[in-house]
């Protein structure tokens, strides 16, 4: 029987529990282990930093005055030096504990790869914490299992050599982590000893998404995540283990699923979907929209309680959970906080000008921080910051280097039109002059669209099409090209998503695109560019008809043919607009089975198309050129 009673106290919830009856809970003693003794377990947790090592800008709605309402404040927030503090500070207030990341810590910011070998940086950040386990996630297979390998080799390169776990994953015959040739590096499970009890800890690997979607050799395999954390429970219950927690990288709705198949789990640490879960105050305090309760309450199979918990993104949330077992190993009681960590110093009001807080206002401020319950003031670990410099100063060094050489001005226009038309006046003078851009829109917005399609099919598991909205592009290239100036082109840190679309709703992206500009209150940052698809527009007709004649690119065999409404296509396309940004109505519509977020900031995968291109022989910089003009989005425009 499950009883369950919520508190808000701590940011969080708590679930009370009571328990089943001890015969077939399956946790008896085993000769030469200590008496079975109930016991309390702190779980400190992450997951999904995908490279986010500094901290950032955030704006929260916090009282700035004692009684009144609340409002725009601007604040520091995470980074890993914060993450270090908080688990340290944390971890000193509780006598069991273990410390766990749910994977992805790779790929999404240049710390991944331009601050020295590609994960060495996160590698050596994840060090100052120490973790008891670190489980797979798909983006640990972005360069494939010999880079998976290097990563690993790079995390245990100091004296901390956290455990790596994977209960699904089975390394190719020819994969660098073969067991054959890599033995240990990546185990299904472990035991670890807290307060003289044992405890098993699974790793799981979300199995179709990084098969499809990320570069583990071909013969590296994934089998099912159920089956897989079954199979390990299994043998942990036969070894003797009666508190099992699975360290979960399949996403918060899939672990529900899992769940409730699985039969002797009692935690699930999760990851990959980026979920952020706790108390409705998260979004009154303008973090973010939490998705359930921290902890969620799951039962597995047999009806017993399961509790579920995530940390969010990007090095900003640090998960604590309390876990209460009892003799035979039975939850009994859990409850948790999911700090959000931020800085002490606020500027009052939303502007880039706004003024720091007085005195005054900061007593207010850190008054109303307290009374979240999850809000927690952090200041960066000193030792974690000491770790993270040399490569800070690699990435600084890197956004200041010539990366490209643009022979030809790439000129930026949201909408095409001529003389007199909107947006007409982006161009510069020597791009008016030409005449193309007033034909067909920006060369850099479409050179961004055609980036995406190109790189994901070269590493990414493949795309069909792309498309960005014009307003995401924010300035044109020319000359001698830096990475700051990359990430000048976009500045936003989108990632990117692959959604599985039928035509149908490639040719409703279209026109919720036109509709967005055309329409009553339009603006001309929605205006679509895409890459390997193209198509005619009339804006003078009415909504739901301004786009005509659209074709997709074989790329293979560069040829076109019409788009097939029936068919299914594979999307590259940003975070932004998947949700339904910029108008896309029909994007957010798409359901969660055909939706992949692919963790790659969009900033990166151009740099990467970049690199791709062939070399100026004087520079010796990759030369980026206008696209042929077969490949443009928009065949023909008739302005309104």
């Amino acid at each position: 029987m499950l009883l369950a009673a919520c508190g808000g106290g701590g940011g969080g919830s708590s679930v009370a529990f009571i328990p089943p009856p001890a015969s077939g809970g399956g946790g008896g003693d085993t000769p030469g282990t200590p008496t079975a003794q109930p016991m309390d377990l702190t779980i400190l947790h992450i997951n999904d930093h995908h490279s986010n090592l500094d901290s950032k800008t955030r704006t929260l709605q916090l009282r700035s005055a004692s009684g009144g309402a609340p409002g725009p404040v601007q604040v520091d927030a995470g980074g890993f030096p914060r993450v270090t503090a908080a688990i340290e500070a944390l971890a000193a207030k509780s006598t069991n504990v273990l410390k766990l990341h749910a994977g992805d810590a790779q790929t999404g910011t240049l710390y991944f790869n331009r601050a020295g070998a590609d994960g060495e940086a996160d590698a050596a950040l994840m060090n100052t914490v120490c973790f008891d386990a670190f489980t797979l996630g798909n983006h640990e297979f972005d360069k494939g299992d010999s880079g998976l390998k290097k990563f690993i080799d790079f995390l245990h390169k100091g004296a901390c050599k956290t455990p790596v776990l994977s209960a699904n994953v089975n390394f190719g015959a020819s994969s660098a982590l073969h067991p054959s040739r890599a033995p240990g590096y990546v185990n299904k499970s472990i035991v670890v000893q807290r307060g003289g009890q044992s405890i098993g800890l699974v790793g799981l690997t979300i199995a179709a998404k990084t098969k499809a979607s990320s570069s583990p050799d071909p013969d590296t395999t994934f089998d099912d995540e159920a089956v897989a954390a079954q199979r390990e429970i299994d043998a942990l219950k036969a070894r003797g283990v009666n508190k099992i927690i699975v360290m979960s990288h399949i996403g918060y709705e899939y672990d529900k699923t899992v769940i409730a198949k699985l039969s002797g789990v009692d935690v699930v640490v999760g990851g990959d979907s980026h979920t952020l879960v706790g108390p409705t105050g998260l979004s009154t305090y303008g973090v973010g929209s939490p998705a359930g309760a921290y902890p969620t309450r799951a039962t597995d199979k047999d009806g017993k309680p399961v509790c579920l918990v995530q940390a969010w993104e990007y090095s900003q949330v640090v998960g604590e959970l309390k876990v209460s077992f009892d003799a035979q190993g039975n939850v009994t009681n859990c409850a948790g906080t999911p700090h959000v960590l931020i800085g002490d110093e606020f500027k009052v009001g939303s502007a880039s000008n706004a003024p720091a807080a007085t005195p005054e206002q900061k007593t207010a401020i850190l008054a109303d921080v307290a009374a979240s319950g999850f809000l927690r003031v952090t200041t960066p670990s000193v030792a974690a910051a000491a770790v993270l410099k040399p490569f800070k100063d690699k990435v600084d060094a890197f956004t200041k280097s010539e990366v490209a050489l643009v022979p030809t001005e790439l000129c930026s226009r949201r909408v095409p039109g001529g003389v007199g038309t909107v947006d007409y006046s982006r161009s510069s003078v020597a791009c008016n002059a030409l005449g193309e851009v007033s034909l067909r829109g920006g060369d850099i917005q479409q050179l961004v669209a055609q980036a995406y399609v190109d790189v994901a099919n070269a590493e990414y598991g493949g795309a069909d099409i792309s498309l960005q909205s014009g307003g995401g592009v924010r300035v044109p290239l020319n000359g001698r090209v830096t990475a700051a100036n990359v990430i000048e082109v976009l500045p936003f840190g989108n990632m990117l998503f692959r959604l599985d679309v039928t035509g149908q709703e490639v040719k409703n992206m279209l026109e919720d695109g036109m509709q967005a500009v055309y329409g009553p209150g339009g603006s001309t940052g929605p205006y679509p560019y895409t890459g390997n698809l193209r198509f005619d527009v009339d804006a003078t007709k009415a909504e739901g008809s301004r786009v005509t004649s659209i074709e997709v690119r074989n790329a293979a065999a560069n040829t076109w043919g019409p788009l097939d409404l029936t068919k299914t296509y594979k999307l590259f396309v940003l975070s932004f607009n998947a949700t339904g940004g910029d108008g896309y109505k029909t994007l957010a519509a798409v359901p969660a089975a055909r939706r992949l977020d692919i963790g790659v900031l969009d900033a990166d995968v151009f740099q990467t198309y970049i690199d791709r291109q062939a070399k100026d022989v004087g520079t010796g910089l990759p030369l980026l050129r206008k696209l042929d003009g077969a490949l443009y989005s928009t065949k023909s425009y008739v302005k309104p």
